[in-house]
């Protein structure tokens, strides 16, 4: 009797799973494809933002050529009043702007501190990605220092083939031929070690570009950015700069890079392990160019500066854990706020305030 007993459960145990297997086939289907909808339709509504007024800074790219898993290269992106900007464009940057779900169709400039591969490599997709985003019937201008015709040309050219197979594909209608690529907008600096020019003031957004220090790399420049009482300051690639220092009085958010020299030393102690022989001479090089944390904050302390955050951080951090060592002795010099700027962050100035908020798009 009992071995018919558990026979007979037995049986009957697997009839149910051999039922709930035919009917989990039957609706696994339609279940993932509702899961999937349901996901796609509110990633598509995510994209449809209303911004309130003042000025909006992202972090969509906070690293360097080194190689890091967290971090694209440098890129900043500004809404101010209405009127979209990016500043830099970093290896994967665009990548960044448009998970951050920022109106890269209708940005109305791009910006260029200055022509290291690492602040322009994504120039083209940028470009294109601004061009199918918004249906624009004329190409985006980039602003920067002379030598961003060079530039230009060279991305016009390169993407030049893949404009006509994009046109040929989706139609002119969607695809406008005459808003593909980009158009040069370059200035000239003045001599003087804080010579600047406003590029653009309209509806009372006003952007100035200034002189920075990032020899043997000529010109570089950082921008101010003000609008209805806000304003910020990206520093672009500088050692400590005098000029900086002046644009960046009184503002609210100084983005400003950094580089702690004794990590890039460990990595220059430490070259001979990486089979790479220009390991060695790199890592010996590039602090001679650059600021480090405790110069970043010096300037912001001289300053009045609101806020600091860190972008364009060398070398890479693969754990939270070391960005006390990475600031060094950065609080001695700024007692204000200190954020270690991540990819994903974005900043908020509302208009005629002394607000500044902050998340965390990524998390």
């Amino acid at each position: 009797m009992k071995n018919w007993f558990n026979r007979k459960t037995l049986l009957f145990i697997g009839a149910v799973i051999a039922l709930l297997v035919v009917a989990g086939m039957m609706f696994f289907k339609p279940l993932t494809t509702a899961w999937m909808n349901s996901i796609v339709r509110s990633a598509m509504s995510k994209k449809n933002v209303q911004y309130e007024d003042g000025i909006y800074a992202g972090l969509c790219g906070t690293g360097s050529p080194m190689p890091d898993i967290n971090r694209v290269g440098p890129c900043v992106s500004v809404l101010a009043g209405g009127h979209a900007f990016i500043v830099d464009a970093g290896e994967g940057s665009t990548r960044n702007v448009t998970l951050m779900n920022f109106p890269i169709g209708k940005t109305e400039a791009i910006l260029l501190t200055h022509f290291h591969s690492d602040h322009i490599s994504d120039l083209g997709e940028m470009e294109l990605q601004r061009w199918a985003g918004g249906v624009n019937q004329t190409p985006v201008t980039v602003i920067g220092p002379t030598g961003v015709e060079q530039v230009v040309e060279g991305f016009n050219l390169a993407y030049q083939l893949d404009a006509g197979y994009r046109v040929a594909h989706h139609g002119p209608a969607v695809m406008p031929p005459t808003g593909a690529g980009a158009v040069a907008s370059p200035f000239e600096l003045s001599a003087e070690y804080n010579a600047s020019v406003v590029v653009f003031d309209e509806d009372g957004v006003k952007i100035t570009a200034f002189k920075v220090d990032h020899r043997p790399v000529e010109p570089a420049v950082g921008y101010r950015f003000s609008y209805k009482g806000r304003s910020l300051v990206i520093s672009g690639d500088t050692i400590y700069s005098e000029s900086l220092l002046e644009q960046a009085q009184g503002v609210d958010l100084l983005f400003h890079e950094a580089l702690n020299v004794n990590m890039v030393n460990m990595m220059n102690q430490n070259a001979d392990v990486s089979g790479s022989p220009s390991i060695g001479n790199i890592t010996h090089d590039i602090p001679s160019y650059h600021s480090t944390p405790e110069d970043a904050a010096k300037i912001a302390g001289l300053a009045g500066v609101k806020q600091l955050v860190y972008y364009h951080i060398i070398p890479p951090l693969p754990s939270p854990i070391l960005k006390n060592m990475f600031l060094g002795d950065a609080r001695n010099y700024y007692t204000g706020p200190i954020t270690m700027g991540e990819d994903g962050m974005l900043f908020f100035l509302p208009a005629n305030s002394d607000k500044i908020e902050m998340k965390d798009l990524f998390k």
